[in-house]
């Protein structure tokens, strides 16, 4: 099925890779919000169940062999074009994720990858609900 102006919602999964009171961010080299700072991940493949896919997308984009565990939410993304016309509709389910092994390098369609606090957040262009989401699981973690 194509991703761009799709004829169903895609599903899709994130990884929210935590440790040590940091998250992996990854700058999206590709659309939707290409340039922009967001949480390792991307569509299912016909076949894979949402944790193989959470596991595959984080390694493909951070290098990092991740064991997903809690689902962290379930959301919509949806972006129109200029005409109104839906050009990207993904439903993605989040996990929670610790690294089992690797180290952090930006890989298949991730421009960048880093561990950031929750100070850098602010810093760093990201969708407004992704920024929320990590800010409350550093939160979280702190206790």
């Amino acid at each position: 099925m194509k991703r761009e102006y799709p004829n169903a919602p895609l599903p899709g999964v994130g990884a929210v890779i935590l440790e040590g009171g940091r998250v992996v961010v990854v700058k999206r080299g590709t659309p939707p919000r290409q340039g922009e700072w967001s949480i390792p991940g991307g569509v299912l493949e016909l076949g894979e169940t949402l944790r193989a896919a959470a596991v595959r997308e984080a390694l493909e984009e951070t290098g990092l062999t991740v064991e997903p565990g809690e689902i962290l939410g379930v959301y919509d993304r949806i972006v129109r074009d200029p005409e109104g016309r839906i050009r990207f509709h993904y439903v993605l389910v989040d996990f929670l994720c610790r690294r089992v092994s690797g180290e952090l390098s930006a890989g298949h369609d991730a421009a960048d990858a880093r561990w950031v606090t929750d100070q850098e957040l602010v810093k760093l262009k990201m969708a407004k609900e992704t920024e929320e989401l990590l800010r409350k699981v550093l939160r979280e973690a702190r206790g």
